[in-house]
């Protein structure tokens, strides 16, 4: 059986309220009764006691003040009875030689001078009375006592109207309680609600959705927290998604770059087998055959070490680097190249400038910047610039080749860019997986690199390489 949740809250506040307004009651009857009960006692026993204070010694002889008092306590429904050492009775008049019916009990107390207190008797009298019982001794001697009775009615009366007044207010209560009761219940179901609804927009993929939070209870701060974690949902979903889409970029960037070299080899060695290629053009075939292994080898190879370098399995060693040093191996390495390109390569560094930096890894930086500005310029210069500024060197490769267009310049730092470009037929090609690698390896540095451009005027990369601190000036 199926129990809304409303109904539940309600329930449980309407039961509370319930149990604890007829506990309540319960003590409130009970109080007032007692309460009642003990004001008709004193009011017995003080017109007992001054009854017994104006008789004195006249206590069994003196008609006329019982007279007068009965007179009084008649108006007030309290009848008064004088008894003898025998618990005879000897006022009123008319109920003379009847004896009162004391209970062992009570003509224990009377005989110690006690006195006794009945809140309701219904045995001995005409009707159900309260009744008080005050002994009058004389030294240790038992000379009487005074008896004065109160018909209950009238307290009855007043504890039955008390009650019921009690019970319509505990209705009343009962009646606002339920309305409240059913406004809140209403409201946190209301908001219960919108957190269900976007669960479930969430769990049928929707991460657009928010609900209302506050700080005003644990249901606002769980609508808080559920925000929040929608948003790390679709930030998640979205890196999920973008790193699907770049893993089927990056698929077929790889199947673009790979099946050219492998189309060309496969056509080689199918030629050689059926002896379609001429001796003479064999050992070209060869030769094209090797250059395109070297190539895929060399795919391969980049992108395992951009792989490492994402994924910081490379270790770095730096130490305080020559910058000439390392100029002159990149123009060394480069100058054939150049000059088939009739490239002048030219260095520009102040006298004992340093770089902080591992040394294998930043020839690799400087070679595979060097190597583009090559491969894009022609019948230029290219410059190898190097200077400090404050705790930081600053080295700069410009060239005065082709240039980069303005909306791609932030995207040569993407996988295979290379290929995105050859396949828009540019007959240059493009960066490749090269300057992949170099931003993360300037990252990895703690370096930044930074790159300008304008079509058919030239580049310039720089690069931003803090210096150690100190300790750190061990010199290669």
């Amino acid at each position: 059986m199926k129990l809304k949740y409303m109904y539940q809250q309600m329930l449980s506040h309407i039961g509370i309220i319930t149990i604890a307004f007829l506990i309540l009651s319960l003590l409130v009857s009970q109080y007032v009764e007692s309460l009642v009960f003990k004001n008709k006692e004193e009011e017995l026993s003080n017109f007992g006691e001054e009854i017994l204070d104006e008789l004195d010694s006249s206590f069994l002889t003196n008609t006329f003040i019982l007279n007068q008092y009965q007179e009084v306590l008649k108006e007030r429904k309290i009848y008064l009875t004088l008894f003898d050492s025998d618990g005879q009775i000897q006022y009123p008049i008319e109920n003379r030689n009847l004896k009162i019916q004391f209970t062992n009990k009570e003509w224990a107390k009377i005989l110690n001078g006690d006195k006794v207190v009945v809140n309701v008797d219904f045995n001995r009298f005409d009707q159900a009375v309260s009744l008080v019982i005050i002994p009058f001794k004389k030294g240790d001697i038992l000379v009487g006592g005074i008896l004065l009775t109160a018909p209950v009615s009238g307290t009855r009366e007043m504890i039955k109207e008390f009650n019921r007044y009690l019970i319509i207010t505990v209705c009343i209560t009962l009646g606002i309680s339920y309305i409240i009761s059913w406004f809140l219940s209403k409201i946190h179901v209301h908001r219960i609600k919108q957190l269900q609804k976007a669960t479930s927009a969430v769990a049928n993929g929707n991460y657009d959705i928010t609900v209302r939070d506050s700080d005003f209870d644990e249901i606002g701060e769980l609508a808080g927290d559920f925000n929040k974690m929608v948003e790390k949902l679709k930030i998640s979903m979205e890196e999920i998604e973008s790193l699907e889409n770049r893993r089927r970029q990056f698929m077929a960037d790889v199947s673009h770059e790979m099946r050219t070299p492998l189309t060309t080899i496969s056509g080689i060695i199918e030629g050689l087998q059926n002896d379609m290629i001429p001796e003479s053009e064999k050992e070209k075939g060869l030769e094209l055959v090797s250059k395109e292994t070297k190539r895929l080898i060399r795919l391969v190879n980049e992108n395992l070490d951009y792989e490492k370098i994402r994924s910081n399995q490379v270790k770095l060693n730096k130490e305080v680097i020559e910058l000439m040093d390392v100029f002159e191996i990149v123009k060394d390495q480069l100058t054939i190249l150049a000059n088939k390109q009739r490239d002048e390569i030219i260095i520009d560094t102040e006298e004992n400038s340093t770089v902080y930096a591992d040394y294998d890894r930043l020839v690799q930086i400087l070679l595979n910047i060097t190597k583009n500005s090559i491969q894009f310029t022609e019948a230029g210069v290219i410059k190898l610039i190097g200077k400090k500024e404050k705790d930081a060197t600053v080295i700069e490769i410009t060239d005065t080749g082709i240039g980069i267009d303005p909306n791609d310049v932030e995207k040569i730092w993407r996988r295979f860019y290379k290929a995105d470009l050859s396949r828009r037929s540019n007959p240059f090609g493009e960066f490749g997986l090269g300057l992949s690698i170099v931003k993360q390896l300037v990252l990895l540095h703690n370096g930044n690199i930074h790159v300008e451009s304008e079509k058919g005027k030239g580049t310039k990369f720089t690069i931003w390489l803090p210096m150690p601190m100190k300790g750190h000036d061990r010199k290669r």
